[in-house]
C-alpha cells in the first residue's frame, strides 16, 4: 500500500509539473482547433543548449513538410561540400582548330551544376549578358573565326533527373518547378508577359516571352478576374516539349503583367543564345545549336576537348542564403544532386539523399520517419517528423562551421523572406528565424526562437489536411511561436 501511494504521488507531481508546462499548454491547445479535426499536427521544442524536449505533439509522426525540407538540404550542402564551395562552368571546344582560324568541330558549354549562372536574381551571380559576354570573347581570344560545327550545351554531369519524383504536373511548366539540370541558365525561368484587359473573362493577349526562346508556343486560356485576385496563371508542360498551355486568371487592369516559366530544354536555350552571340560578332556556326543529349556520337569528341573559359559560382554560403531566404526550389534541387556527385555515388536526388542522410546519422540523428524525394520540398511524397527538424537545428547549432551561414539564412520574423509579416508589433518580432513551407494543406515552420529570457529554442510545426484557408492556419503557428517565446 505504501509503494502504491509513493508511485500515485510521483504521477500526479509528474502531471503537475507538465500540466505547469506553458509551451505545452500552448501546444496543446493548438492541437484542439477545429481546423486540425480532420488533419493532423506535429511540433516538436528543443532546448539548444541542454537539448531537452521542451514540448511536443505527435512529434513522431510522419508528415509532408514542404519547403521546411530546404533545411536539411542546406545544412547538408554546407555540412559536405563546405560554404566556400563553388560550382563551375566551362566553355569547351573540340576538333581541329586551323591557323585561319576555322574550328572543325564543336564549341562545347559543359555544365557542373551551377544553379546561379546567368541569373537575374541573385546580385552576387553574374547575369545573362555578362556570362555571355565572357564566353564570347573567350572564343574571339583564341582566334577562333568560324565554326564548321556547332554550339553544344552539355548537361552531362549530372543525369537526366531533372525534376523531382512526385512533382505534380501541374508544376512542371512554372519557374518554380524548372528542375535542376547539369547545365542550367538565367535560373532556369523565362518572363511570360500579358497586357491585362479592362474587363471580367477577357483573354488578356501574350505580349513578350523574356528572354526570347526560340520554337516555344503557347496555348492562351488566360481570363481576367477581379482587381485584387493576384496571380492565379498556371503554365502547363513538360521538361523539352514546346507546346505549352496557360491557364487560370490574372487582375484586370492597364498593365503589363509577368508571370514565370521554366524554360523546356535549359542546356539547349544557353546554347542557342551563345550562337547568337557569336553570330553577333561574325562568327558564324555551319550547324544548328544542340543539347548534347540529342548529339549524333560521331560529334561528341570525347574526352578530347580544349578549355576556353571557367566560370565560378558566387560561395556557397550565399547560394543557401538566397535558397532559404527566397524558397529557391532550384537551388535546393542543384545542391542534393551537386551533394550525389560530389560525395555520393550519383548526381541524382536519391545519391544525395542517401549521402545526406548518412552526414548526420553519423553526428547521431538518423533520419527515423523521414522518406525524402528531393531537395526542395515540392514533391507530397516527401514526409519527415517535426522531431527530425527540430533535433536537426539543434545539432546545427552545435557546429559553427554550419550554423553561422545557415543562420543568417533563415528569414527574420517580421523583418524578412517568407516571415517578413510574421509577429510584427510583438516582442517576438527579430527574435524569431525560420523556414516556411507552403503546399496544398499544409503549412509548416522550422527554426530557431530566441525567447524573452534569452534562452534559445530549436523548433519545427507542421500541419497537413487542415480545413480553412492556409493564411488562417499560419495565423495560428504564429499565434503558438508567439506564446513559447512569452513563456521561455
Amino acid at each position: 500500500m505504501k509503494h502504491r501511494f509513493l508511485l500515485l504521488v510521483c504521477c500526479l507531481l509528474t502531471y503537475g509539473l507538465w500540466s505547469q508546462n506553458p509551451t505545452q499548454n500552448a501546444v496543446d491547445q493548438l492541437a484542439k482547433e477545429a481546423a486540425l479535426q480532420y488533419g493532423q499536427l506535429g511540433v516538436a521544442v528543443i532546448d539548444v543548449q541542454t537539448g531537452r524536449v521542451v514540448a511536443s505533439y505527435d512529434a513522431e509522426k510522419s508528415l509532408i513538410p514542404a519547403s521546411i525540407q530546404k533545411v536539411f538540404t542546406t545544412a547538408s550542402a554546407i555540412g559536405l561540400l563546405g560554404a566556400d564551395f563553388t560550382f563551375k562552368t566551362e566553355l569547351q571546344y573540340g576538333g581541329k582548330l586551323g591557323p585561319d582560324g576555322v574550328l572543325q568541330g564543336n564549341i562545347y558549354i559543359r555544365g557542373y551544376g551551377d544553379p546561379t549562372l546567368g541569373s537575374d536574381q541573385m546580385e552576387e551571380a553574374a547575369d545573362l549578358p555578362e556570362v555571355m559576354e565572357k564566353m564570347r570573347i573567350s572564343v574571339q581570344q583564341k582566334g577562333i573565326r568560324r565554326i564548321e560545327g556547332r554550339v553544344v550545351g552539355d548537361p552531362t554531369w549530372l543525369g537526366t533527373e531533372v525534376n523531382g519524383r512526385g512533382w505534380p504536373w501541374v508544376d512542371l511548366g512554372n519557374y518554380y518547378g524548372a528542375g535542376a539540370w547539369g547545365l542550367n541558365i538565367h535560373e532556369n525561368l523565362y518572363y511570360l508577359r500579358f497586357q491585362q484587359r479592362s474587363r471580367l473573362g477577357d483573354t488578356p493577349p501574350i505580349v513578350e516571352v523574356e528572354p526570347a526562346i526560340p520554337g516555344l508556343e503557347f496555348r492562351n486560356e488566360l481570363s481576367s478576374a477581379g482587381a485584387n485576385t493576384g496571380d492565379n496563371a498556371y503554365i502547363y508542360g513538360a521538361p523539352r516539349t514546346y507546346d505549352r498551355t496557360v491557364r487560370g486568371t490574372i487582375p484586370v487592369g492597364s498593365r503589363i503583367f509577368s508571370i514565370k516559366g521554366s524554360i523546356p530544354d535549359p542546356p539547349l536555350f544557353a546554347a542557342q543564345h551563345l550562337q547568337q552571340q557569336l553570330q553577333s560578332v561574325g562568327i558564324i556556326s555551319s550547324d544548328k545549336a544542340l543539347n548534347y543529349w540529342d548529339l549524333p556520337p560521331a560529334e561528341s569528341h570525347g574526352n578530347d576537348r580544349q578549355l576556353l573559359y571557367t566560370h565560378f559560382s558566387p560561395a556557397l554560403s550565399e547560394i543557401v542564403q538566397r535558397a532559404n531566404m527566397k524558397s529557391v526550389n532550384l537551388y535546393c534541387e542543384a545542391l542534393i544532386r551537386a551533394i550525389g556527385q560530389e560525395r555520393g555515388d550519383e548526381g541524382s536526388p536519391d545519391g544525395g539523399i542517401e549521402a545526406a542522410e548518412a552526414f548526420w546519422k553519423d553526428r547521431g540523428l538518423p533520419a527515423d520517419g523521414c522518406f525524402f524525394q528531393d531537395g526542395s520540398g515540392l514533391a507530397r511524397t516527401n514526409a519527415a517528423t517535426s522531431l527530425f527538424f527540430a533535433r536537426l537545428l539543434t545539432k546545427i547549432a552545435r557546429d559553427e562551421r554550419i550554423y553561422k551561414p545557415m543562420y543568417n539564412s533563415l528569414p527574420i520574423a517580421g523583418q524578412s523572406g517568407g516571415m517578413r509579416y510574421a509577429l510584427r508589433g510583438t516582442g517576438a518580432a527579430g527574435k524569431v528565424r525560420a523556414k516556411t513551407g507552403t503546399l496544398n494543406r499544409v503549412r509548416s515552420l522550422a527554426g530557431y526562437i530566441t525567447a524573452r529570457s534569452g534562452r534559445q529554442l530549436a523548433f519545427c510545426i507542421i500541419t497537413n489536411n487542415f480545413t480553412g484557408s492556409g493564411g488562417v492556419m499560419r495565423k495560428k503557428m504564429e499565434n503558438l511561436i508567439l506564446k513559447i517565446w512569452e513563456s521561455n
